[in-house]
């Protein structure tokens, strides 16, 4: 690591002290190169984040100092730009808002993008262990819905006396930032009510990244946040 001495805040621009950063298997995925989605390089990795404003250009008017803000885009690593950041509330956990902008939200899409859902109705999903299928089955509990959860790789061919009304594959979804808006409007709600909680997660000083990777690597039960 190296320090750098920061410029003077543009007219424009947005100045973030970074609070916390998981690493995810996403993440690894990208540099090994065989993620679906792939920055532009030179890239920085990392598609978490969570900060709290130090400073905004006088032509800055949709952030404040002191608010916390998530990027919009995944794969944008360490940089961002101030159109692509959204203010998350601080009544929620730390931890809550580092991990609500991603698998959250691609499960709150999934639940609401395909076909109208009643309490009652039951969804399936054949990613049931990762970190999107873990969030499907609280928002649908939240919802009222039953959820059918498969196991990749160990599919059980009975499933019951259970209609399915969706089935769902637990992959990334495109979104727009009105969209994202009100995604994270609902989810924080659903966080402070204690209807969706943050993953496992284990804490780490940024000085350890590399153990963080390499944690990341081998499993993919517990997150690994990175903490500035």
């Amino acid at each position: 690591m190296e320090r750098l001495v920061l410029p003077e805040v543009g007219r424009r621009s947005v100045q973030l002290r970074v609070l916390a950063a998981p690493v995810n298997p996403a993440d690894v995925n990208m540099i090994q190169g065989t993620y679906p989605i792939l920055p532009e390089f030179p890239a920085v990795g990392g598609n978490e984040g969570v900060g709290d404003v130090l400073e905004v250009g006088h032509e800055v008017t949709s952030l404040s100092a002191g608010d916390w803000v998530i990027p919009v885009d995944t794969g944008f690593g360490g940089r961002s730009k101030r159109s692509y950041l959204l203010p998350v509330p601080r009544d929620i956990s730390l931890l809550g808002a580092v991990t609500i902008g991603v698998n959250p939200c691609t499960a709150y899409r999934m639940l609401h993008d395909f076909q109208p859902l009643s309490p009652g109705s039951t969804v399936i999903q054949n990613g049931a262990n990762s970190g999107v299928g873990q969030v499907v089955i609280q928002i649908a509990a939240a919802m009222g819905l039953g959820t059918i959860n498969v196991i990749r790789e160990r599919v059980r061919k009975s499933q019951g006396n259970a209609k399915e009304n969706l089935s769902l594959p637990c992959v990334c979804v495109s979104v727009d930032v009105h969209q994202l808006k009100t995604m994270l409007d609902n989810l924080c709600e659903l966080v402070r009510c204690g209807r969706l909680s943050p993953p496992k997660c284990v804490l780490l000083p940024v000085e350890y990244y590399r153990q963080a990777l390499q944690a990341t690597v081998q499993t993919q039960r517990q997150k690994n946040v990175t903490l500035m």
